[in-house]
């Protein structure tokens, strides 16, 4: 049974930095494409950040560069690292996985993590 567990989330004051972690079990993170994603209140789900199998990332486009996703794959672990956090970075984090099948950053996510909040203020 897959299992994504999310840790790390809190609240910061902007400018701050966060590492979000995601421990994953059930299945190798070397098959699989893992995400990150954030939903903020009242808006929709958006994708931040996927990683490839053999380690390639992608980002969406208005988040590269404050954003770095990396994963170590003996600890079947997923990592987002946040720096110069800003109050629109207020969501829930959310990590997925997938098994590999093309794109990374278009294909449908099968498993999900219950979320960690991050919270940033002014």
């Amino acid at each position: 049974q897959v299992q994504l567990v999310e840790s790390g989330g809190g609240s910061v004051q902007a400018g701050g930095s966060l590492r979000l972690s995601c421990a994953a079990s059930g299945y190798t993170a070397s098959t699989h494409c893992m995400g990150w994603f954030r939903q903020a209140p009242g808006k929709e789900r958006e994708g931040v950040a996927y990683i490839y199998p053999l380690g390639y990332t992608s980002y969406a486009g208005s988040l590269q560069g404050r954003f770095t996703i990396s994963k170590d794959n003996a600890k079947n672990t997923l990592y987002l690292q946040i720096n110069s956090l800003k109050p629109e970075d207020t969501a829930m984090y959310y990590c997925a996985a997938t098994p590999w099948r093309g794109e990374c950053r278009l294909v449908n996510y099968n498993y999900w993590g219950q979320g960690t909040q991050v919270t940033v203020s002014s």
